[in-house]
């Protein structure tokens, strides 16, 4: 399969930036990395209350696959981490890198 990127754009509820940006280090990413996702970065931007980051996958499966294993594992179930509690909208695009 042709690597797929998103960039994925969260607006935060009020006063969690940062304890998501924690959880999401902490807990997503590893899992992430571990399931064959890149991370290609992460930004915060404070004054719009916003999380910003691209992650890819190029394995065997598309990355819609994938993603279905990542939220169906049983190691994501176990972190009790419900995105409802910390964000208000989400926003995925499909991008293409050309540099």
């Amino acid at each position: 399969m042709p690597r797929t990127t998103q960039l994925r754009t969260y607006t935060v509820r009020e006063g969690l930036l940062d304890e998501w940006v924690e959880r999401w280090r902490a807990e997503i990413v590893p899992l992430r990395l571990e399931l064959g996702f890149g991370i290609g970065g992460a930004w915060i931007d404070r004054e719009r209350n916003q999380f910003i980051w691209l992650i890819s996958y190029d394995g065997p499966e598309t990355f819609a696959e994938r993603n279905a294993m990542y939220w169906a594992s049983t190691a994501r179930k176990e972190m009790g981490l419900d995105p409802d509690d910390y964000l208000l909208h989400t926003e995925d695009r499909l991008v293409e890198e050309r540099y």
